[in-house]
């Protein structure tokens, strides 16, 4: 390749999603839309078999082409399992390597069904060590995992490597997963603050809290506070058994229900909603929340996790993580002072793709550099 064409190249970034889910795919989609200025390709695996992929997915890629090529960045999510795969790549062990934390292992609450293992989290451990740089989607997704990854180095027996938080910390930084413009829109009515359109709008597994939920529209109902409902999200073959309850008990408030694959129909109901709900036990940063609010909708949010970073306090209710009842009772006290106060909805312009590409850029650019 002579002088001149090498000058003109773009840079060739490799994007590795080992566990190619929602929020992940839609925001390595993302970022390659609009970073046009680097040659990118993506190697990612179908998100299935959690354990399996996160501990197996070097082997999975032991032989993909793409990691024989020559790549000038790498681009890794959390699942992938980084430092076995540069030392099964030779060629890649020396290629500035990006890893970006949509979540951590140390924070994901415990529902009785999994196996007690300690590997997910050594995985994220090792991963970071590997990587040049870290980049978390919220500052709570940082700070929990550098306070459990201290937590953890204190219970090893011996032999544990001093400054290994502070080298991880240093070389952090959070830049959340961007809202597209085009959520960012007027809103097209007045918000109904006597019969409000509540929308829960997240995935129907146990860490969103479906039990919380329940407790909520049951003490709407003891304050005879009318509402209006839509849930939705994404649903798996196993879900908690509240879902099926809620759906009996408020047949009469249900505006709509179960997943909406239109995503031109999801972006409506964001708009006719009146209050975006979260009962979330985890919640890295908050997508679906975020959206809602682009759109237009007021928050009603647990004081914990990422949403302090972005939802006023007015519009969050105290968190009592060990008593279901009594945090459904302050959440639907805070709801009631939204509705009768003058509470306007917090659009997240800090969010903004167009706010954030250029802080993507930059760090990528720096990387290369």
């Amino acid at each position: 390749m002579s002088a001149s064409s090498q000058a003109n190249r773009r840079p060739r970034i490799l994007i590795l999603s080992a566990y190619d889910v929602g929020s992940h795919r839609r925001w390595r989609e993302q970022l390659v839309a609009s970073q046009p200025q680097f040659d990118w390709q993506v190697l990612s695996l179908p998100p299935r078999y959690f354990r399996w992929r996160i501990r197996g997915n070097a082997l999975s890629w032991l032989n993909a082409p793409e990691l024989q090529q020559h790549w000038d960045l790498l681009v890794a999510t959390s699942m992938v399992d980084l430092s076995t795969l540069k030392g099964c790549q030779p060629r890649l062990a020396a290629v500035p390597t990006l890893l970006y934390m949509h979540e951590n292992q140390f924070a994901y609450p415990k529902s009785g069904r999994q196996h007690d293992s300690i590997d997910p989290q050594l995985v994220n451990l090792y991963s970071a060590i590997a990587a040049d740089h870290l980049a978390f989607n919220s500052d709570w997704n940082r700070r929990s995992f550098l306070q459990a990854v201290a937590a953890l180095l204190k219970k090893l027996p011996d032999a544990v490597p001093p400054g290994v938080v502070e080298t991880l910390q240093a070389k952090s930084s959070v830049v959340p997963v961007p809202i597209e413009d085009r959520l960012f829109l007027p809103r097209r009515r007045l918000l109904n603050r006597t019969e409000p359109h509540l929308l829960w709008n997240h995935r129907w597994e146990y860490d969103k809290g479906p039990e919380r939920l329940l407790a909520l529209l049951r003490q709407l109902r003891v304050m005879r506070q009318p509402f209006r409902l839509s849930v939705v999200g994404e649903q798996f073959r196993q879900r908690p058994p509240e879902f099926d309850t809620i759906r009996a008990e408020y047949a009469d408030h249900i505006e709509h229900w179960g997943f909406l694959r239109s995503r031109d129909g999801y972006d409506d109901l964001l708009r006719r909603a009146d209050v975006v709900v979260s009962t979330a036990a985890h919640d890295f940063q908050g997508l679906s929340m975020l959206e809602a609010m682009a759109a237009g909708c007021l928050a009603l949010a647990p004081d914990r996790l990422a949403y302090p970073e972005y939802i006023p306090g007015t519009q969050r209710y105290a968190s009592v993580e060990d008593d279901v009842e009594r945090e459904a009772e302050g959440a639907a006290a805070t709801l009631k002072e939204l509705l009768i106060g003058n509470e306007s909805p917090a659009i997240p312009e800090a969010w903004r793709l167009s706010r954030l590409e250029g802080h993507y850029r930059r760090l990528l650019e720096a990387l290369l550099a």
